[in-house]
Protein backbone atom coordinates (compact mmCIF):
# COMPACT_ATOMS: atom_id res chain seq x y z
CA UNK A 1 0.00 0.00 0.00
CA UNK A 2 1.11 3.24 -1.21
CA UNK A 3 0.88 5.44 1.85
CA UNK A 4 1.44 9.22 1.31
CA UNK A 5 4.57 9.01 3.89
CA UNK A 6 6.72 6.09 1.48
CA UNK A 7 5.08 8.30 -1.62
CA UNK A 8 7.24 11.20 -0.20
CA UNK A 9 9.95 8.81 0.93
CA UNK A 10 9.99 8.52 -3.02
CA UNK A 11 9.39 11.61 -4.50
CA UNK A 12 12.35 13.43 -2.38
CA UNK A 13 15.63 14.38 -4.02
CA UNK A 14 18.37 16.51 -3.12
CA UNK A 15 17.29 20.52 -3.81
CA UNK A 16 20.50 23.02 -4.76
CA UNK A 17 18.34 25.59 -6.18
CA UNK A 18 15.53 27.64 -3.67
CA UNK A 19 12.53 30.69 -3.73
CA UNK A 20 14.19 32.59 -1.13
CA UNK A 21 10.95 32.14 0.81
CA UNK A 22 11.57 32.16 4.22
CA UNK A 23 10.51 29.02 6.26
CA UNK A 24 7.59 29.71 8.91
CA UNK A 25 8.58 29.06 12.44
CA UNK A 26 6.23 26.64 13.17
CA UNK A 27 7.18 24.73 10.58
CA UNK A 28 11.19 24.84 11.74
CA UNK A 29 9.94 24.17 15.17
CA UNK A 30 8.18 20.82 13.61
CA UNK A 31 11.37 20.14 11.68
CA UNK A 32 13.73 20.00 14.83
CA UNK A 33 11.18 18.23 16.83
CA UNK A 34 10.65 15.41 14.25
CA UNK A 35 14.65 15.52 14.29
CA UNK A 36 15.00 15.30 18.18
CA UNK A 37 11.84 12.50 18.02
CA UNK A 38 14.16 9.69 15.96
CA UNK A 39 15.60 6.49 17.14
CA UNK A 40 18.34 6.47 19.28
CA UNK A 41 20.91 4.39 21.20
CA UNK A 42 19.64 3.60 24.59
CA UNK A 43 17.18 7.13 24.25
CA UNK A 44 20.47 8.98 24.87
CA UNK A 45 20.65 11.13 21.71
CA UNK A 46 23.81 11.31 20.81
CA UNK A 47 23.59 14.28 19.43
CA UNK A 48 23.57 18.15 19.32
CA UNK A 49 22.29 20.10 16.09
CA UNK A 50 23.66 23.66 15.44
CA UNK A 51 20.98 25.60 13.75
CA UNK A 52 22.61 28.22 11.38
CA UNK A 53 21.20 31.32 11.38
CA UNK A 54 24.15 33.69 10.93
CA UNK A 55 24.71 34.90 7.11
CA UNK A 56 28.39 35.80 7.85
CA UNK A 57 28.67 32.16 9.24
CA UNK A 58 26.53 30.53 6.34
CA UNK A 59 29.04 31.86 4.05
CA UNK A 60 32.25 30.43 5.23
CA UNK A 61 30.56 27.05 5.85
CA UNK A 62 29.53 27.49 1.88
CA UNK A 63 33.42 28.38 1.29
CA UNK A 64 34.64 25.38 3.99
CA UNK A 65 32.36 22.97 2.14
CA UNK A 66 33.94 22.97 -1.39
CA UNK A 67 32.78 26.45 -2.44
CA UNK A 68 29.33 25.81 -2.98
CA UNK A 69 27.51 29.27 -2.95
CA UNK A 70 23.70 27.72 -2.62
CA UNK A 71 24.47 26.48 1.17
CA UNK A 72 24.98 30.56 1.83
CA UNK A 73 21.28 30.91 0.20
CA UNK A 74 19.42 27.85 1.97
CA UNK A 75 16.66 29.49 4.48
CA UNK A 76 17.49 26.63 7.10
CA UNK A 77 21.28 25.13 7.75
CA UNK A 78 20.90 22.57 10.29
CA UNK A 79 24.40 20.38 11.09
CA UNK A 80 24.69 17.51 13.30
CA UNK A 81 27.15 16.49 15.56
CA UNK A 82 28.03 13.43 16.65
CA UNK A 83 28.21 14.23 20.21
CA UNK A 84 29.95 11.95 22.49
CA UNK A 85 30.76 14.83 24.92
CA UNK A 86 27.68 15.62 26.79
CA UNK A 87 27.49 12.35 28.50
CA UNK A 88 30.79 11.66 29.12
CA UNK A 89 31.09 15.38 31.41
CA UNK A 90 27.65 14.21 32.95
CA UNK A 91 29.40 10.69 34.21
CA UNK A 92 32.64 13.12 35.36
CA UNK A 93 30.16 15.44 37.08
CA UNK A 94 28.98 12.40 39.51
CA UNK A 95 32.30 10.92 39.54
CA UNK A 96 31.54 7.42 37.72
CA UNK A 97 34.87 6.89 36.66
CA UNK A 98 33.84 6.71 32.91
CA UNK A 99 36.52 5.73 30.44
CA UNK A 100 37.38 8.47 27.59
CA UNK A 101 35.32 7.99 24.41
CA UNK A 102 36.04 5.18 22.24
CA UNK A 103 35.90 4.81 18.33
CA UNK A 104 32.56 2.06 18.79
CA UNK A 105 31.32 5.63 20.59
CA UNK A 106 31.89 7.57 17.75
CA UNK A 107 30.36 4.97 15.40
CA UNK A 108 27.12 5.21 17.50
CA UNK A 109 26.83 8.86 17.55
CA UNK A 110 26.87 9.00 14.39
CA UNK A 111 24.26 6.77 13.87
CA UNK A 112 22.20 8.76 16.04
CA UNK A 113 22.83 11.95 14.52
CA UNK A 114 22.39 10.49 10.70
CA UNK A 115 19.09 8.98 12.50
CA UNK A 116 17.65 12.40 13.20
CA UNK A 117 19.23 14.39 10.22
CA UNK A 118 16.88 11.63 8.22
CA UNK A 119 13.85 12.48 10.29
CA UNK A 120 14.47 16.31 9.71
CA UNK A 121 14.66 15.40 5.83
CA UNK A 122 11.62 13.63 5.89
CA UNK A 123 9.59 16.21 8.32
CA UNK A 124 10.17 18.73 5.44
CA UNK A 125 9.48 17.38 2.53
CA UNK A 126 6.20 16.76 4.08
CA UNK A 127 5.82 20.62 4.42
CA UNK A 128 7.06 20.86 0.87
CA UNK A 129 10.10 22.19 2.24
CA UNK A 130 13.50 20.98 -0.18
CA UNK A 131 16.23 19.60 1.74
CA UNK A 132 20.44 18.23 0.61
CA UNK A 133 23.05 16.68 2.75
CA UNK A 134 26.29 18.19 2.45
CA UNK A 135 29.03 15.15 3.43
CA UNK A 136 31.51 18.22 3.17
CA UNK A 137 31.22 19.50 6.11
CA UNK A 138 33.50 16.77 7.26
CA UNK A 139 36.38 18.19 5.50
CA UNK A 140 39.08 21.02 6.61
CA UNK A 141 38.45 20.28 9.99
CA UNK A 142 40.77 22.74 11.71
CA UNK A 143 38.11 25.44 10.07
CA UNK A 144 34.83 23.30 10.75
CA UNK A 145 35.88 23.10 14.63
CA UNK A 146 36.85 27.09 14.84
CA UNK A 147 34.01 28.16 12.95
CA UNK A 148 31.46 25.93 14.75
CA UNK A 149 33.63 25.76 17.85
CA UNK A 150 33.28 22.16 18.06
CA UNK A 151 35.10 20.91 21.51
CA UNK A 152 36.57 17.16 21.58
CA UNK A 153 34.29 14.19 21.17
CA UNK A 154 32.15 15.89 19.01
CA UNK A 155 32.07 15.34 15.19
CA UNK A 156 30.40 17.16 11.92
CA UNK A 157 28.57 13.94 11.41
CA UNK A 158 26.05 16.04 8.40
CA UNK A 159 24.85 19.30 7.35
CA UNK A 160 21.64 19.78 5.97
CA UNK A 161 20.40 22.76 4.28
CA UNK A 162 16.65 23.23 3.60
CA UNK A 163 14.67 25.60 1.59
CA UNK A 164 11.41 25.49 -0.48
CA UNK A 165 12.73 24.53 -4.25
CA UNK A 166 12.29 26.27 -7.47
CA UNK A 167 10.28 25.43 -10.09
CA UNK A 168 12.60 23.68 -12.15
CA UNK A 169 14.20 21.98 -8.77
CA UNK A 170 10.78 20.33 -8.17
CA UNK A 171 10.54 19.28 -12.08
CA UNK A 172 13.89 17.83 -12.12
CA UNK A 173 14.07 13.97 -12.45
CA UNK A 174 15.02 12.42 -9.32
CA UNK A 175 18.49 10.10 -9.96
CA UNK A 176 17.64 6.68 -11.06
CA UNK A 177 18.61 4.20 -7.56
CA UNK A 178 20.01 0.63 -8.74
CA UNK A 179 17.59 -2.21 -8.72
CA UNK A 180 16.15 -3.77 -5.87
CA UNK A 181 18.33 -7.18 -6.54
CA UNK A 182 21.74 -5.32 -6.32
CA UNK A 183 20.88 -3.72 -2.60
CA UNK A 184 18.69 -6.44 -0.73
CA UNK A 185 20.36 -9.56 0.27
CA UNK A 186 18.96 -12.23 2.12
CA UNK A 187 20.59 -13.74 5.24
CA UNK A 188 24.41 -12.75 4.01
CA UNK A 189 26.72 -10.30 2.24
CA UNK A 190 26.62 -11.18 -1.55
CA UNK A 191 29.81 -11.38 -3.96
CA UNK A 192 29.01 -9.50 -7.37
CA UNK A 193 30.58 -10.84 -10.32
CA UNK A 194 32.28 -8.04 -13.05
CA UNK A 195 28.56 -8.62 -14.90
CA UNK A 196 26.59 -7.76 -11.68
CA UNK A 197 28.06 -4.88 -11.09
CA UNK A 198 28.52 -3.33 -14.73
CA UNK A 199 24.82 -4.60 -14.95
CA UNK A 200 24.00 -2.38 -11.70
CA UNK A 201 26.14 0.56 -12.73
CA UNK A 202 24.21 0.48 -16.45
CA UNK A 203 20.94 0.59 -15.02
CA UNK A 204 21.28 2.96 -11.98
CA UNK A 205 23.46 5.58 -13.61
CA UNK A 206 21.43 5.48 -17.45
CA UNK A 207 24.50 4.43 -19.39
CA UNK A 208 22.27 1.86 -21.22
CA UNK A 209 20.45 4.84 -23.27
CA UNK A 210 18.31 4.59 -26.32
CA UNK A 211 20.24 2.69 -28.48
CA UNK A 212 22.90 1.76 -26.64
CA UNK A 213 21.75 -2.25 -26.78
CA UNK A 214 22.14 -1.71 -30.75
CA UNK A 215 26.62 -1.41 -29.92
CA UNK A 216 28.86 -4.16 -31.02
CA UNK A 217 30.01 -5.53 -27.06
CA UNK A 218 33.10 -3.90 -27.55
CA UNK A 219 31.87 -0.17 -27.65
CA UNK A 220 29.38 -1.28 -24.94
CA UNK A 221 32.50 -1.89 -22.68
CA UNK A 222 34.06 1.17 -23.62
CA UNK A 223 31.59 3.17 -22.93
CA UNK A 224 31.41 1.44 -19.30
CA UNK A 225 35.43 1.59 -18.43
CA UNK A 226 35.26 5.54 -19.75
CA UNK A 227 32.07 6.43 -17.64
CA UNK A 228 33.48 4.25 -14.25
CA UNK A 229 37.17 5.86 -14.83
CA UNK A 230 36.19 9.01 -15.13
CA UNK A 231 33.79 9.03 -12.23
CA UNK A 232 36.67 7.90 -10.09
CA UNK A 233 38.39 10.53 -10.88
CA UNK A 234 35.53 13.00 -10.32
CA UNK A 235 35.01 11.51 -7.07
CA UNK A 236 36.71 8.39 -5.65
CA UNK A 237 40.06 10.05 -6.17
CA UNK A 238 39.36 13.57 -5.87
CA UNK A 239 40.72 15.75 -3.70
CA UNK A 240 37.69 17.10 -1.58
CA UNK A 241 37.55 12.81 -0.69
CA UNK A 242 41.07 12.69 0.23
CA UNK A 243 40.80 15.87 2.53
CA UNK A 244 38.04 14.10 3.94
CA UNK A 245 39.84 11.40 4.83
CA UNK A 246 42.57 13.29 6.16
CA UNK A 247 39.99 15.57 8.33
CA UNK A 248 38.21 12.16 9.92
CA UNK A 249 41.56 11.32 10.90
CA UNK A 250 42.14 14.27 12.32
CA UNK A 251 38.99 13.92 14.21
CA UNK A 252 39.74 10.09 15.33
CA UNK A 253 43.18 11.08 17.01
CA UNK A 254 40.62 12.14 19.49
CA UNK A 255 39.25 8.74 20.40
Amino acid sequence: MMTQTIKELFERKSVRVFTGESIPPEDKALILEAAANAPTAGCQQFYTIIDVTDRELKEKLAVSCDNQPFIAKADMVLVFLADCRKWYEGFLDVDASPRKPGEGDLILAVTDAAIAAQNAVTAAQSLGIGSCYIGDIMENCENVKALLSLPKYVFPAAMVVFGYPTKQQEEREKPKRAAMQYIVSENGYPEMSPEDRRQMFFESRKLAKEGFETLPEQEKEEVYRSWMRAFADRKYNSNFAKEMTRSVREYLKEY
